[in-house]
């Protein structure tokens, strides 16, 4: 079983995509705990009034509802009645039983799953602390429900692999309508609660994983201009397509102005996740002879993604690591000198840098095909990438000086002799 669990500060629309999917054939209210009447005999407002009566008693709280699936492995034929109990057991486990729940069972998947809405405001007023929750709690909850209802275990199966982010299908897409919103939804959804990053490139290199971006505009532009946000769908060959979709239309608000307040409170995480992706990369890099290529198919064993930045002729500029395992973000440089793009294309094969450069366009088209295999992502989209970031700019000479990953060569003996010998001789003239 995996549980999956996302916080919010909005029972509506938790409650909207659930009915959502009721009005659509695609769901079915098993359970709800906690209310007067049957699930059967509720209609979408009693169901909002009953949480919303908790809600009120405390104003202070900001985040005060849950929304909890929970997945089975495809081989499981679970009966209404079974999921009902182990919703119960999960519910009591991570310490909401006595709170009123909404127990849907959804059929819009490869896998049997349910979802759960709920809210972490008790009847007195105080919040039940959401701290750690998914970390210890519903860890610990899963694990005595595998062995007590004799589930499949989510570690060692194939279930865990399959419940995944998949990349947004762009040619499925039925763009300027609610599909588009609720397939970028979906990973945003995931993606800001349980990645961190710092900047709106790192955020975008994850996203861009998922074919994905958050686009702020175009220097001169209404949306720059206004500090607005936006996002996008992209294709394969990362061209943006499709109707854009405002932040504040999503039930999160990833908008700028929010996405920066949470910047600041990831950057504190961040500093402790950076020696296991040093060691990863140095392990990978070890015995030389390694490509780039060959470096991103080492690192994806790790559960690491690297994505590539390159301009339109195809130089390489910068390089991001995205660890799924930790769910952090990170920019070459910031690991280290020596994890800069400049510096891990020195620690690769030379003759393979050397190929970079002379051929360009078949390297630009080798990583695009190798993206899926090795984990290689090829973004070419500088405009969307290099104004954002101070450390991200095409390698000019004053930008190369400015580079943190730069290590200038040693100055020459006899130039060195020549400045000196200049400066004692101003000095005899004064």
């Amino acid at each position: 079983m995996v549980a999956v669990i996302h916080q919010s500060n909005s029972l509506r629309n938790i409650l909207n995509y659930n009915e959502h999917k009721l009005k659509e054939g695609k769901a079915v209210c098993l359970e709800a705990s906690g209310f007067i009447k049957d699930a059967l005999d509720l209609n979408f407002f009693e169901k909002l009034h009953r949480f919303e009566k908790l809600t009120e008693l405390n104003q202070r709280t900001k985040v005060n509802s849950l929304h909890i699936s929970l997945n089975f492995d495809p081989s499981e034929q679970l009966s209404d009645e079974r999921l009902r109990e182990i919703a119960a057991a999960y519910m009591d486990k991570i310490g909401f039983g006595e709170q009123p729940y909404l127990l849907y069972k959804h059929s819009d998947a490869g896998h049997p799953h349910v979802h759960l809405v709920t809210t972490n405001i008790k009847p007195d007023g105080r919040a039940i602390t959401l701290h750690n929750l998914a970390k210890i709690k519903s860890k610990q909850a899963r694990l005595e429900i595998e062995k007590e209802f004799k589930l499949v275990p989510a570690e060692g199966s194939k279930q865990q692999e399959a419940f995944r982010l998949k990349p947004v299908n762009a040619a499925k897409v039925d763009y300027g309508k609610t599909e588009t919103k609720r397939a970028i939804g979906n990973v945003l959804n995931k993606v800001i609660a349980e990645y961190q990053f710092v900047s709106l490139p790192e955020l975008n290199a994850v996203l861009g994983l998922y074919n994905i971006l958050a686009d702020a505009g175009s220097e001169g532009g209404r949306v720059k201009q206004h500090e607005g946000l936006v996002f996008r769908i992209l294709d394969e060959q990362g061209n943006k397509v499709g109707t854009p979709i405002k932040a504040s239309l999503f039930h999160s608000k990833p908008t700028l102005k929010n996405l920066k307040i949470k910047f600041a409170e990831k950057a504190v995480k961040k500093e402790a996740l950076k020696p296991r992706l040093r060691n990863a990369i140095d392990l990978a890099l070890l015995h030389g002879r390694v490509d780039l290529a060959g470096l991103a198919a080492a690192l994806k064993k790790e559960g690491i993604d690297v994505v590539i930045r390159q301009n339109k002729d195809g130089v390489i500029y910068g390089i991001t690591y995205v660890d799924h395992r930790q769910k952090v973000v990170f920019n070459g440089s910031d690991l280290g000198k020596g994890y800069s793009a400049k510096a891990v294309m020195e620690r690769c094969a030379k003759g393979v840098a050397g190929e970079e450069k002379n051929n360009p366009g078949e390297k630009e088209k080798m990583g695009q095909r190798r993206v899926a295999e090795t984990g290689w992502r090829s973004v070419n989209r500088t405009n969307d990438f290099a104004r954002e970031e101070k450390n991200i700019r095409l390698p000019g000479l004053i930008e190369t000086l400015l580079d943190p990953g730069y290590q200038p060569e040693g100055m020459d003996l006899a130039l060195k002799r020549k400045k000196r010998k200049k400066k004692r001789q101003r000095l005899r003239a004064e």
